[in-house]
């Protein structure tokens, strides 16, 4: 599986999300006896400052609006219809790992803005497609950040939203419902248009995955699922 960072494509109606990209950073541990191993796996992490030589980044590739500086990453600008996406070019061979991704979305936009996006631990890399960047159906774990309510049915939820969904290849992401009906657990999350950096974590060991997060810059985690 390869890590990843993307943003989704916004419709035409929509501004697109800009987010700055602060620091990725992976753990990986050996799976013997259950523990967790708590050491920075060099090949997955991405740390300022951020360009390599020219504008290439060691073990990462990035596609579309991708704009690369010493200080930050940015997937999108302030635009519509734009989309981006950086992928890890090394596979994760860990049985139990956690991420931490330091992130800033934001945009002039007030009520009409980008889809949202989302990171991906996925078969195959590189791929673009209609869910948040990424193809449909897609085989592996996405986290989606969903900043734009496309629902307004019986399992509609306020906006932003973070929800993971594991696929086989053989479930397609419903837009017009926000995914809820193929999630497997999401909460509420106001990350969008604050003034400092924002933190999510993602941890799986010993099959079971939580994703936690730090949205008041308090250096403290809250649970999502």
């Amino acid at each position: 599986m390869f890590p990843t960072i993307d943003v989704g494509a916004t419709t035409v109606s929509a501004l697109s999300l800009l987010l700055l990209l602060v620091t990725f950073g992976a753990r990986g541990g050996s799976g013997q006896q259950g523990e967790m191993n708590d050491y920075l796996k060099r090949e997955h992490s991405l740390i300022r400052p951020y360009q390599g030589s020219g504008m290439t980044i060691p073990y990462w590739d990035f596609i579309g609006s991708t704009f690369v500086t010493n200080s930050y990453v940015r997937l999108t600008p302030d635009l519509q219809s734009k989309s981006g996406a950086i992928w890890n070019q090394m596979p994760c061979t860990s049985i139990n790992w956690e991420v931490h991704i330091s992130f800033k979305v934001h945009g002039k936009g007030k009520d009409l803005f980008g889809d949202g996006m989302a990171i991906w631990y996925a078969k195959d890399r590189l791929q673009t497609g209609p869910v948040f960047g990424s193809r449909d159906p897609f085989q592996g774990l996405a986290i989606i950040l969903d900043t734009y309510s496309n629902h307004n049915g019986p399992h509609n939820h306020q906006h932003p939203y973070i929800s993971a969904m594991v696929n086989n290849g053989s479930l397609t992401y419903d837009h017009d419902r926000d995914g809820t009906h193929t999630q497997l657990a999401g909460c509420e999350a106001k990350f969008r248009n604050v003034d400092y950096d924002t933190m999510i974590a993602i941890r799986y060991k010993n099959d079971v995955l939580t994703v936690s997060t730090d949205l008041e810059n308090q250096n403290t985690w809250k649970q999502c699922f």
